[in-house]
């Protein structure tokens, strides 16, 4: 990508499935991102400098994905004053329970917004909608797509009937 203003981050290449979603919603926007793996576990360092860099490289938000304990998420926002979104993966019989709880439970000061499991697609559109607050072009392309989601409801309901 270009001049990317969104990282997509996560704690293992098994999470690129379910990443590649907010990376779809990004596209759709024309949002350019950068994606790769940087895990809180295996390489702490890589992890850290990049959260402490993520600004000064031009980011503008930060999507960070992860499973079971996910610390991904919270480790960078600690790091950065950048906005990061966590995405909770399954990776464990709990279901992505154990992931959400952990990115959602993160101590006064270091915020981190959470989304579903497994819907990246959303942390990415919320990642738009954060970029949108200074780019008149994103708020147009936002409303467009919520007058999208609106027609197929109408359309859903018309098969209904």
């Amino acid at each position: 990508m270009k001049n990317p203003k969104v990282a997509i981050v996560m704690g293992s290449e098994s999470d690129l499935k379910i990443m590649k979603q907010a990376g779809v919603a990004l596209k759709e926007f024309g949002v350019d991102y950068k994606m790769q793996v940087v895990s809180a576990h295996r390489t702490p360092v890589e992890m850290q400098r990049f959260a402490t860099e993520a600004a000064q490289n031009n980011f503008h938000v930060i999507i960070a994905g992860a499973g079971g304990a996910a610390h991904l998420p919270g480790m960078i926002a600690s790091s950065t004053s950048l906005p990061v979104i966590g995405v909770p993966v399954i990776t464990t019989k709990l279901g992505g329970l154990d992931a959400l709880l952990s990115i959602a439970q993160m101590p006064k000061g270091v915020p981190v917004a959470c989304v579903a499991v497994d819907n990246a697609f959303n942390a990415g559109l919320l990642a738009v909608r954060i970029l949108a607050l200074s780019d008149k072009t994103l708020v147009k392309k936002l409303q467009h797509f919520q007058k999208k989601q609106k027609k197929k409801v109408s359309k859903a309901n018309q098969s209904i009937l």
